[in-house]
């Protein structure tokens, strides 16, 4: 278990106290402090070893640099469940979410209005989705989110849309570097309650490479910014590297960017979708990629996310972790067209997912759940012991700019919503049945549910 947190001054020795009673933390693990050029604050890493499998531990952490200072109050967690564990576990996924409020997505549109205001704004007596996991937390042991965490990179466009006030000029550089760096810390600080006692499993989304990914135009002052406004320290993922510790060492992975663990019955992969697909296909966001501006990466040396996806697949223990259930964030099926469609990733993956008999696969962008289908024909067995994979898309968590529209209805879609907010409860019942729901964040009802049956003869 690694435990993380973010100080506005260095640590030079950051101490995680613990133990299995509230009035006993007589157990420490030290770690390290990092920082990058434009951050303000320092991320604190402490890696806790040698501890029980499904257990509750207490846990806090130290603020200052040295023993006995100002300590924050006590947490909790609970470690994982140990790979064939076959008790019944639920796990929550959030995809496209962004900070919430007054700086994100809330019930105003801007002050600008019309054209410029931002889309899907809440309904006055609407939870948002930090809020709604907030009240479920207690149904799911972890959190997985498969990218796109905070938008932080919409501060420019929320800028010149007026959402800070009338004035939507951005003076100078200094206020991107400052109102990226709020909207970043302020998502952390509004997550804090979730991730302070639920393990949180990230990868990387579009959102997460630069201060303004894909670019944007202020058409009323005839200005187009990209990624050249971006300073050093908010472009290549920099934040996402920094901020979180992934189990890739675990896994023999490549940091926060693709790695696997076991859990319980499943076996859980994070995949790189923006940057490092094999050689021959085109990343979106790396060097000359789909996206405006696109220059991050690689991360790994040629095919090297590739060989490690085959590698990990092929080392399964089907016997003990009998579902696969993999998370990466550009979708390829899909009812949306344009430069939301990966086309290189389902080309580079896909085969690798039916080739190991993947179950599910979950990505990013809007809610849509799909028939099981492989090399876009659908498996007639549909949810009954099909041998395509399971796609379910669900980027529906919600951010300053609302929710996608759907502009097709391809025949592998078996349901499409793009109205409402939510986030995705996965309950693994046993080795061969596995449920998701997909929850309103409004309200907590369930909108869709659908139950997968495998016989996992393998």
């Amino acid at each position: 278990m690694t435990v993380s947190w973010s100080t506005y001054a260095q640590l030079q020795a950051p101490q995680v106290f613990y133990g299995e009673s509230p009035f006993d933390l007589s157990a420490v693990a030290t770690g390290y402090s990092v920082t990058y050029p434009t951050s303000r604050v320092y991320d604190n890493h402490v890696k806790i070893t040698g501890l029980k499998a499904n257990t509750k531990y207490w846990y806090r952490v130290a603020y200052q640099n040295c023993p006995g200072c100002a300590y924050r109050a006590t947490d909790t967690f609970v470690t994982a469940r140990e790979p064939g564990d076959d008790a019944p576990f639920s796990v929550a996924v959030v995809i496209d979410l962004g900070l919430m409020g007054r700086d994100g997505l809330s019930t105003a549109v801007g002050p600008l209005g019309g054209s410029k205001a931002a889309q899907n704004p809440l309904g006055p007596r609407d939870l948002n989705t930090i809020q709604n996991l907030l009240q479920y937390k207690d149904t799911f042991e972890f959190i997985a989110h498969w990218g796109d965490i905070a938008y932080a990179d919409y501060f420019i466009k929320e800028s010149w849309q007026g959402y800070f006030g009338n004035d939507s000029l951005i003076p100078n550089m200094t206020a991107v570097v400052d109102g990226y760096n709020s909207l970043l810390e302020q998502y952390y600080d509004q997550m804090t309650p979730l991730t302070s006692s639920k393990p949180y499993m990230v990868g990387p989304g579009n959102h997460e490479a630069n201060c303004d990914n894909g670019g944007t135009t202020d058409a009323d002052h005839n200005i187009t910014y990209t990624t050249s406004i971006c300073t050093q320290g908010q472009t290549n993922f920099t934040g996402y590297i920094n901020h979180f510790r992934m189990p890739s060492d675990e896994s023999g992975g490549q940091g926060n960017f693709w790695y696997s663990f076991d859990y319980g019955l499943a076996h859980f992969i994070t995949l790189d979708s923006e940057t490092d697909l094999p050689v021959g296909f085109q990343s979106p966001d790396g060097p000359g990629g789909t996206d405006a501006g696109a220059n991050n990466g690689p991360f790994g040396y040629p095919n090297e996310q590739y060989e490690w996806l085959e590698k990990d697949l092929a080392g399964v223990d089907r016997d003990k972790t009998p579902w696969i259930i993999v998370g990466l964030h550009r979708p390829w099926y899909i009812g949306i067209t344009g430069s939301d469609v990966c086309v290189a990733c389902q080309q580079a993956f896909e085969p690798l997912f039916i080739k190991y008999g993947v179950d599910l696969y979950m990505q990013g962008h809007v809610y849509e759940r799909n028939k099981p289908v492989a090399n876009f024909t659908i498996d007639p067995a549909g949810l009954n012991n099909p041998t395509a994979p399971w796609s379910i898309v669900n980027g529906a968590a919600g951010h300053y700019d609302g929710l996608d529209s759907f502009d097709t209805s391809p025949p592998y879609a078996e349901v499409a919503i793009d109205t409402a907010y939510g986030w995705s409860l996965l309950t693994f019942h046993n080795k061969t049945h596995l449920t998701h729901e997909f929850i309103s964040s409004a309200n907590g009802t369930i909108l869709d549910s659908a139950t997968l049956y495998k016989k996992h003869n393998h």
